[in-house]
């Protein structure tokens, strides 16, 4: 493969992968703290985007539409907690997997009732919309290179707010034995809220970052969740570093797929891959540890 091909499609399965990895994060750790699987994290991705496209219309800013957009998602995520989630926690995961799906045709139906069924498209400024040179022979859009960078941010971010706050702390002890950190008189309730709130802002963040890349439609967030998943399995259930690796992987592995492998194969290589890790690794690459 010609070089500087093979540079662009590090980069495109870079790209892909940090926009998994905000997907992932989230999912993986209210699954790791809350034992709750939401199939409705897509809809907060979908809720992010339009959010971000409507206020973009409303300030003419795209930099300030996600600044604007990131709370207003953390506010939405941890009503979608309190309201509706809250009352799975000591059910089943089927029971868990049924209401959340609910939420998913809700989310739906909402924006199509309040932002109708046409497509929203987001314009970049002018300083992210055009291509930098990286070396002579590859330009790369500028844009796709913030991607990444604010990817690899969020993910130091996340490790820094994991290993080095008292938040943090009490995560990391919610996902080994919540019950021991509910005796210990730690307001389990109002942790779960803000991990859901957090798990919300990165979702509706990887919306807001692909609306630019694509349409802001009706149930966009549907086929990236399952990517999502995938993702997660990967990793390790409940492990960030595991989602962070995993990403990268499915990412850089998904665009070489659809370069080198017939479109049959190419749609089904992250698939045989995770299957794959899992012969190796059952429990993932790097499962959470738990007591």
């Amino acid at each position: 493969m010609d070089p500087v091909l093979l540079l662009t499609q590090v980069l495109n399965g870079l790209q892909f992968g940090v926009m998994l990895f905000l997907m992932a994060a989230g999912l993986t750790l209210i699954f790791g703290v809350m034992n709750l699987i939401n199939l409705a994290h897509g809809s907060l991705y979908m809720m992010g985007a339009y959010l971000a496209a409507t206020l973009q219309q409303k300030t003419g800013s795209f930099i300030a539409a996600i600044f604007l957009a990131i709370p207003l998602t953390v506010l939405l995520g941890m009503l979608v907690e309190t309201l509706a989630l809250r009352r799975l926690y000591n059910r089943d995961h089927l029971d868990q997997v049924l209401a959340t799906y609910g939420l998913i045709l809700f989310f739906n139906e909402l924006v199509r009732m309040v932002w109708g069924p046409q497509a929203y498209f987001m314009a970049l400024p002018q300083f992210l919309s055009h291509h930098i040179q990286i070396f002579s022979g590859l330009t790369y859009p500028v844009y796709r290179l913030v991607i990444i960078g604010v990817g690899l941010g969020v993910g130091a971010g996340l490790y820094g707010l994991i290993h080095h706050t008292r938040l943090g702390m009490l995560i990391r002890a919610g996902a080994s034995n919540r019950e021991m950190v509910n005796a210990l008189g730690v307001n389990i309730r109002l942790l779960y809220t803000l991990v859901f709130g957090l798990g919300a802002a990165l979702a509706g963040l990887a919306g807001m970052l692909a609306g630019p890349l694509m349409s802001v439609e009706v149930g966009m967030g549907e086929p990236i969740l399952i990517l999502a998943f995938v993702v997660i399995v990967i990793g390790g259930i409940g492990s960030i570093q595991g989602a962070f690796f995993a990403a990268v992987l499915v990412g850089v592995a998904d665009t070489f797929g659809r370069v080198l492998l017939p479109p049959g194969l190419a749609s089904m290589g992250i698939y045989i891959l995770m299957a794959g890790v899992l012969c190796w690794r059952p429990e993932g690459l790097f499962p959470a540890q738990r007591t």
